[in-house]
């Protein structure tokens, strides 16, 4: 039986190329992509794939918390990240949020090709690249606690900042998520109190920093 691989990524031509590439593969069928995180929340549960080739920074929803709702609601399907991010940090929100493998975008088509087969079968894949700044930054930090002085966002509060952040009004936002404008009004109320921060300015910059957006939609 074929792979059935959902290809979640916003830029268009990367996605054809991914899409042109796994093609030629006999045991992998390409069953739906989006180019934004909602859309593929969406689109995920009618494809029914086995795997999601998963990228970090999209519009709408950003492809961690997209991975952290596909593991909660449908833990059957698995995440393979395929992303620009080199930094210690992203992969590891990625694989924490439920990812079984991460890719980085210079990967090989090998390697890309070994990772969804991989992770179809259950197993952890890393590409060499992520394997080594995995191990580095692991061999050079240690085992770190967390900082109880950095600010947690609930993923709710996560979601809202994203949407502030790319531009969405309040009430876009709330018809976004179903919920009323005083809702939205409230989240946006406890992000600013959170982070300290007294302005949208802000909150963009804290948005962009943290990855939750790249605004290079």
């Amino acid at each position: 039986m074929a792979i059935r691989v959902f290809l979640a990524e916003d830029h268009t031509i990367l996605r054809l190329g991914i899409r042109a590439l796994l093609e030629r593969e006999a045991d992998i069928k390409v069953v739906g992509e989006a180019g934004d995180g909602r859309e593929a929340l969406k689109r995920i549960p009618q494809a029914s794939p086995h795997v999601v080739l998963m990228a970090i920074s999209m519009p709408g929803l950003n492809g961690v918390d997209v991975t952290r709702q596909i593991r909660k609601e449908l833990p059957e399907i698995r995440v393979l990240a395929l992303s620009m991010h080199t930094d210690h940090r992203r992969m590891s929100e990625m694989l924490q949020a439920g990812a079984q493998g991460y890719l980085v975008k210079d990967c090989t088509a090998e390697e890309l090709v070994k990772g969804i087969r991989a992770v179809a079968r259950g197993q952890t894949f890393l590409s060499s690249r992520a394997a080594d700044v995995i191990t580095r930054d692991y061999v050079r930090q240690g085992l770190q606690k967390e900082d109880p002085s950095v600010p947690r966002l609930s993923v709710r509060e996560r979601e809202v900042l994203q949407l502030l952040a790319e531009g969405q009004a309040t009430k876009e936002i709330a018809a976004t998520l179903h919920v009323s404008v005083k809702t939205v009004e409230t989240h946006r109320a406890h992000i600013l109190k959170k982070l300290n921060a007294r302005s949208l300015a802000e909150l963009v910059k804290y948005a962009l920093r943290e990855g939750l957006t790249s605004l290079n939609h």
